[in-house]
């Protein structure tokens, strides 16, 4: 019997000005599905605590006791109405705003090098996959400089290691009221939990056969 297909799906805990992180119920629906077309698949769920530490130390901790082919991480973009799926991290990360513990950046890029980093023409078939559950989705050319963007600067930096993941993929979601409607300044937006959850199976089903596919050119 061939080797299940090992996908890692992330998400982030609360922040300052976040202490409610939807990325956490919508990665525990995710990993927790059971359909037909993942019974070949392994779908293992994380929780980041939102440091720059945290990241530096249990991203390559997965990757090694995992050995994911895939990544699909979720981050919370409270100020946006929509799903934004990333096309690229910015060498940049934010000097002025703290971490879950209170700490800064010392300086205000990532790593020597490079200006961006793109993820691949594989994130407009998950934006088309998305569009198809009839979720509000739309192609982002900017991550931010916070630790959604520090993340997937280090997932990118992963898929160009030796025996890495092979595919890597950065989703926003916005901020979702506790019933499951998402809510900016005090405005209700159609998108609930549960289409979250629709339009996050159908990326990864998407996910599931580019990586098959980057597997067999590889």
């Amino acid at each position: 019997m061939s080797e299940k297909l090992r996908i890692l799906v992330t998400g982030f805990g609360p922040f300052p000005g976040a202490p409610f992180n939807p990325t956490m119920p919508l990665v525990k629906r995710l990993t927790q599905l059971r359909r037909p077309a993942f019974a070949d698949v392994e779908l293992t769920g994380h929780i980041f605590h939102v440091t720059y530490a945290t990241v530096d130390r249990e991203l390559p901790e997965l990757i090694a006791k995992h050995r994911p082919q895939a990544l699909l991480m979720f981050g919370l973009a409270d100020r946006t109405a929509h799903v934004r799926i990333e096309t690229r991290a910015r060498n940049a990360v934010t000097t002025r705003f703290p971490d879950a513990d209170r700490n800064h950046a010392r300086k205000g890029s990532i790593s020597g090098g490079a200006d961006a980093t793109t993820f691949g023409p594989h994130t407009a078939k998950l934006l088309r996959a998305a569009v198809g559950t009839g979720v509000d989705a739309r192609a982002s050319r900017d991550a931010g400089s916070y630790l959604c963007n520090y993340l997937s600067w280090r997932a990118n930096e992963a898929v160009h290691a030796k025996e890495s993941p092979r595919l890597a993929a950065f989703v926003h979601i916005p901020l979702l009221a506790r019933g499951g409607t998402s809510r900016r300044k005090g405005t209700a937006h159609r998108i609930t939990l549960e289409e979250l959850v629709d339009a996050g199976e159908a990326m990864l089903l998407e996910l599931v056969k580019l990586t098959r596919r980057a597997q067999r050119d590889r």
